[in-house]
């Protein structure tokens, strides 16, 4: 699954440019506008890393963020803020977050920060699928970079993209994929799955993906 984000930002515009920059490479964001629907998202989701604006409405991301650490939870968390004073830096640290980035930032310097505390907890992102002519495949975050740029993919891509390079060069049948790519209210649709497959083509080669008619799918390893 995608990496889940909570980002608690009570700016409307910065909030909304955050979720779809993350979103562009690959994250799944959940938004917070104020303390008690950030309380309300991490009660409700487990997520993988807390970006935490300060000073919002309801209750505070200082105290926010050490409400759930005396409660246990130890998810990476990285303060977002305007206040620059060595004492504010300090209180962040003292509360139990790992990284503060202070505003205005560039976005890519965010991401950075983002994929080093998500390293120290889950793992490098060097462990990947290298699939040739520039593209690689990171598992653990169904991700997929060409050249180091991470190309978009929907999520039922992602999936797809995912559970055929777990079965290389093995028949995945329509109902393995059907299971993994919709949920069991949802009705499976062919027409979008052929949609994903052309799509993931596009991407890594018509000869990569092979039809077996009337079966599944096939993904050629060489």
């Amino acid at each position: 699954m995608q990496r889940k984000i909570l980002l608690l930002e009570d700016d409307l515009q910065l909030n909304d440019t955050v979720k779809q920059f993350l979103e562009h490479h690959q994250y799944t964001v959940l938004p917070a506008y104020n303390g008690h629907q950030a309380k309300e998202i991490l009660y409700e989701t487990e997520v993988d890393l807390m970006l935490l604006d300060i000073k919002v409405p309801h209750q505070s991301g200082f105290n926010l963020l050490s409400e759930v650490r005396q409660e246990g939870n130890d998810t990476p968390a990285i303060f977002i803020t305007s206040l620059h004073s060595v004492d504010d830096v300090s209180k962040g640290f003292d509360v139990g977050c790992d990284d503060y980035i202070r505003k205005p930032f560039a976005l890519k310097e965010l991401l950075v920060r983002i994929e080093a505390q998500l390293r120290k907890r889950y793992g490098s992102r060097d462990n990947h699928v290298d699939l040739g002519n520039g593209l690689n495949y990171y598992p653990k975050e169904f991700r997929l970079t060409l050249d180091g740029n991470t190309i978009p993919l929907k999520q039922k891509e992602a999936k797809l993209l995912a559970l055929l390079l777990e079965h290389p060069d093995q028949l995945v049948t329509y109902d393995k994929i059907h299971a993994a790519l919709w949920e069991f209210d949802e009705e499976p649709s062919a027409g979008s799955l052929r949609t994903y497959i052309k799509t993931l083509r596009s991407h890594l080669g018509k000869d990569r993906i092979e039809t077996v008619k009337n079966i599944g799918y096939r993904f050629v390893s060489k």
